[in-house]
Parts: structure tokens; sequence; C-alpha cells
């Protein structure tokens, strides 16, 4: 009956969908995904990942389509 509508995200200001990526900490293994930016070589926008749902989650946040 109520539809929530998805809004997507624009893409931060000097990234582009090829910007987005995923870290994993050698330590905890804990992996992130976010815009990385090659000038501060540091994810920004960054979120925590728990499984495959959340990076599918993040792409379509901002309406990119995963490659």
């Amino acid at each position: 009956m109520f539809k929530k509508n998805k809004q997507t995200l624009k893409i931060p200001d000097g990234f582009s969908a090829d910007s987005i990526k995923t870290e994993s900490s050698i330590c905890t293994g804990e992996t992130t995904i976010g815009f990385y930016d090659e000038v501060a070589r540091k994810l920004c926008y960054a979120e925590l990942v728990r499984g495959e749902e959340d990076i599918a989650a993040f792409y379509a946040k901002y309406g990119v389509e995963r490659k």
C-alpha cells in the first residue's frame, strides 16, 4: 500500500563510479567500502561491510551498477 521511495544519492564531487573500492584490515579482517581518494590514499565516505548484501546496498545507494 505504502511504498518507501528509495532515493539515490549523488556521487560525491571529485569521485566517479570507478572510485569505489573495498579495503580489508590486516589485523581484524573488517572490510569497508567507499570512494578511494588517490591523492590522500584513503577511503572517503567509508561504510562497514558485513557481507555481499552491504556491498550491493552501497552500489544501489549511489545508483551505480556493480562491475
